[in-house]
């Protein structure tokens, strides 16, 4: 038995031995997924955000409740992760399932811009809501729901690749790449919406709003789905070690949902970095619904500039990322620099509060890149440390959860902040007071997540899952 052992243990590191490590073209490449993703994030949280609520006057609950939507069906990353650990199709754990959910995501983002579109024309003139009205807001929701299980289809496999495609000493640079292109993509996304969405004005007629915003939504979806196929196409084959790294890679049948569950509950660091991952990330995202109506409501902005204030948080997210990976997680490890990003964000809460009360664009607006960096530098420790607490027999499993913990904090965030803002309107007649009692629940949230983390250990979290896989395979053998 144990001579078998060392045997397969030998042959794993031969096979292992034998595929050519990343590179720094094919980390860029990876990262072109990421920047599709960024420039969709654009699509549904900046532009139809920005056009329920301030164009077409839809109560930010239901409109941040819609889109929030995207994000609660996120426990089927699980089930996407372990199917990708389980089922190859064409004899690849993620690529198909990659470019599946790929092609569905970007077809029902446009679906749900003319759900937009019908739910305004159900509303009275007089903006009353009515029977129509309501069942529109929930087909809204309904289409949001199929556009987060085709992102989750596509992209907790992705992630689980880039487990796959690294080892421990490049996957700092990978993780810094890959999201700073995320970031990049945010960038591209501002820049490409605020050039086709120049000609709208501030209470521009709805015939002109819709014949631009139709048109950004066939153009970009389709651009993003070439760049994902560019991404992906013959890097799993080229480069994965899941087959040499997983010992029950040859028993496809033996990962089933079930047993999988078991090796992810097996350490009580699983729920530990779950809630923090929750915390932290609700904390990070609550201003995203929020954002550009501030822009447009505290400090008169139109709408192809409250779009570029993206731009600026993307372009500071993507200085701190990109030098994270390479400077700053090298110094003080992941666990450290995801601390000090804590403290950053909580600190650039105070900033955006006092933007608002000075009333000068451009104090916002560096606010927001002094953010980004430090959102950048807590994104980068975090993601890092993510990879880390991952085990390589069931990698599309744990990416599952963790992309469960960030999906339900963002949705949760989206609807928080809707929910945060219309309950500061009720208690303060100042537009300020209302956006800064947003940004002050995310400075406690930031506060909560570094006691979270200081009771994050990356080893006990091995030695318990390593246990957990012996006796998964032992369980089977017997």
């Amino acid at each position: 038995m144990e001579t078998n052992k060392t045997s397969d243990a030998l042959d794993a590191l031969l096979g292992e031995a034998s595929i050519p490590r990343l590179n720094l073209l094919t980390m860029f490449r990876l990262g072109i997924f990421q920047m599709g993703l960024g420039i969709m994030s654009l699509l549904t949280l900046g532009v139809i955000n920005r056009v329920m609520i301030d164009e077409l006057k839809i109560p930010a609950l239901i409109a941040s409740g819609a889109i929030a939507m995207h994000q609660f069906v996120a426990p089927a990353r699980i089930w996407f992760g372990q199917m990708s650990d389980a089922k190859p199709i064409w004899g690849m754990h993620r690529t198909p399932y990659v470019w599946v959910g790929a092609i569905l995501f970007t077809i029902t983002s446009f679906v749900a811009l003319q759900t937009v579109w019908q739910l305004n024309a159900a509303l009275s003139p007089s903006g009353e809501w009515g029977t129509m009205s309501y069942l529109w807001a929930l087909m809204l929701a309904l289409v949001f729901a199929v556009y987060g299980l085709a992102l989750s289809a596509s992209s907790t496999p992705f992630t689980a690749m880039l487990v796959d495609v690294s080892d421990e000493d490049n996957r700092s640079k990978l993780v810094s790449i890959v999201w700073s292109m995320l970031m990049v993509g945010i960038i591209i996304g501002a820049i490409i919406s605020s050039g086709l969405l120049k000609q709208i004005e501030l209470d521009a007629p709805l015939e002109q709003l819709r014949g631009q915003v139709d048109r950004l939504f066939v153009i970009v979806p389709a651009m993003v789905l070439v760049l994902v196929f560019i991404a992906t196409v013959g890097v799993e084959k080229k480069y994965s070690r899941y087959g040499s790294r997983s010992t029950i890679t040859d028993r496809e049948d033996s990962i089933t949902l079930g047993k999988a569950l078991r090796i992810l509950t097996a350490s009580r660091q699983t729920g530990i970095f779950f809630f923090f991952l929750l915390v932290m990330s609700i904390s990070l995202f609550m201003q995203d619904a929020v954002l550009e109506p501030y822009g447009g409501e505290v400090f008169g902005m139109k709408i192809a500039e409250t779009t570029r204030l993206n731009a600026f948080f993307g372009m500071g997210t993507l200085v701190g990322i990109g030098s994270t990976g390479f400077l700053i997680v090298p110094r003080l490890g992941k666990q450290k620099t995801a601390l000090y990003g804590c403290i950053g964000v909580a600190v650039c809460m105070g900033l955006l509060i006092a933007s608002g009360f000075v009333g000068k664009p451009g104090m916002l607006m560096g606010s927001l890149l002094l953010f980004g960096m430090v959102s950048g530098v807590l994104t980068a420790g975090a993601i890092g440390l993510m990879l880390d607490l991952t085990a390589a027999e069931t990698a599309g499993t744990f990416v599952g959860a963790w992309g469960l913990a960030q999906a339900m904090a963002r949705g949760l965030a989206t609807v928080a902040g809707g929910a945060v803002l219309d309950l500061g309107r009720n208690l303060f007649d100042l537009p300020v007071l209302a956006y800064g009692a947003v940004f002050a629940t995310q400075a406690v949230g930031m506060i909560l997540s570094i006691w979270l983390l200081n009771q994050v250990s990356v080893q006990e979290f091995r030695d318990n899952a390593k246990r957990a896989i012996m006796a998964v395979i032992e369980g089977e053998l017997d």
